[in-house]
């Protein structure tokens, strides 16, 4: 395993790479051990899914689903090398130790383990990318799965959970608000319609939202923040000081709990809108706030008496469950396959997406250990 995620941690996998080199080297390994992997590119031939099977091929089995992209490191202050593995006081360092090359070198090595062994029930392997720029990287995988005349019985995605069975996670949709004023010269700015003030006086109406459904929405109080949220990430417009802009961008989005009404939220967002600017049309006829939706992804929501919950935290050893903050692709296998997924991975998002990531050891031993009892199990039936 620690050989292997060296490895992975020597590819620049940033999502606005190419991953093809790190993919060519999971399949070369593979193929070492006699496993046959099927990649899937992307429309660009500039990145790729995998998809592996050791087992019978008549049974349905389980998926384990991984990453291989990372978020990008610059501006970021590193003691160590980023795409490197160091070892120090117990951890390992590197860009995506944590999020989530550790656990994919633990389900490779398990595919080598597995491959020597007479397996009744199979074992997949199936890793993407671009889930960090929103999981726009696995629907081929998926497409390709749900053309195919098996499918997994249950899905292991994993991510980052200190090892505990997570059941769920909240779905989210991004968005980008455009706000059409009229340009001008600072001097006569009343004259003008200033876009930013449009896109200032629609960012107060998402956090009025906001406010409104934390104090009456929904809530599930598994998750650190109990309720939907709309957060605007970023606003941008204008050229410099001395002209009132025509043009302003908001991107922003939605994490929702199963069950929201999330057309509902949309149409009160666009009411909002409307209402800012239907009052200056008279004037200002151009004036407009348009609402667009960029991607999204589901839920996940897995009943925590359901068959995969039971069966991974028997091979955890868990008495309990969780719901985590982030999402992952595991709502979108459940949504669009049927299949039921868990989240269980070693580490913490606490050490992701930052400077120094890293993965202790005694984390990955007991990704090891549930992974060693899987095994047990797919070579006894289940």
């Amino acid at each position: 395993m620690r050989a292997i995620l060296e490895r992975l941690l020597g590819f620049d996998s940033v999502s606005s790479k190419s991953n093809l080199d790190l993919m060519h080297y999971v399949e070369a390994v593979l193929a070492q051990a006699g496993i046959d992997a099927v990649l899937i590119p992307d429309g660009a031939g500039t990145k790729a899914n995998l998809f592996a099977t050791v087992g019978p091929q008549d049974r349905g089995g389980v998926m384990l689903s991984g990453h291989t992209d990372v978020v990008p490191v610059e501006g970021q202050r590193w003691s160590y090398p980023p795409f490197a593995l160091t070892e120090h006081d117990g951890r390992f360092y590197g860009r995506g130790t944590c999020d989530m090359k550790g656990f994919v070198a633990c389900a490779i090595a398990l595919m080598l383990a597995a491959a020597r062994r007479p397996l009744k029930v199979p074992l997949h392997l199936a890793l993407s990318y671009d889930e960090e720029l929103g999981c726009l990287g696995v629907p081929s995988l998926i497409d390709m799965l749900a053309a195919a005349p098996q499918r997994p019985v249950m899905c292991i995605v994993g991510e980052p959970t200190g090892m505990q069975v997570a059941t769920g996670h909240k779905g989210k949709i991004a968005l980008r608000a455009t706000c059409v004023g009229r340009e001008g010269h600072s001097a006569l700015a009343p004259l003008a319609l200033n876009a930013l003030h449009l896109g200032a006086d629609f960012m107060t109406a998402v956090r009025a939202l906001q406010a409104r459904v934390a104090a009456t929405g929904q809530r599930d109080c598994d998750y650190d923040v109990p309720y939907t949220t709309l957060h605007v990430g970023k606003f941008h417009g204008g050229v410099q000081v001395n002209i009132v802009p025509s043009t302003c961008v908001l991107d922003f989005e939605i994490r929702s709990l199963a069950g929201e009404d999330t057309g509902a939220l949309l149409a009160d967002l666009a009411a909002a809108a409307e209402a800012i600017v239907a009052p200056l049309r008279g004037t200002f006829p151009e004036a407009a706030i348009s609402i667009e939706r960029l991607w999204d992804y589901p839920g996940l929501g897995t009943p925590a008496d359901a068959a995969v919950v039971n069966f991974v935290k028997g091979l955890t050893g868990a008495n309990g469950t969780i719901k985590v903050a982030f999402g992952t692709e595991g709502g979108l296998f459940c949504a669009r396959l049927g299949i039921p997924t868990v989240i269980c991975g070693p580490g913490s998002m606490a050490q992701g997406h930052k400077p120094d990531e890293y993965v202790s050891l005694e984390q990955l031993g007991r990704c090891e250990a549930m992974l060693g009892a899987l095994l047990g199990r797919l070579e006894a039936g289940f």
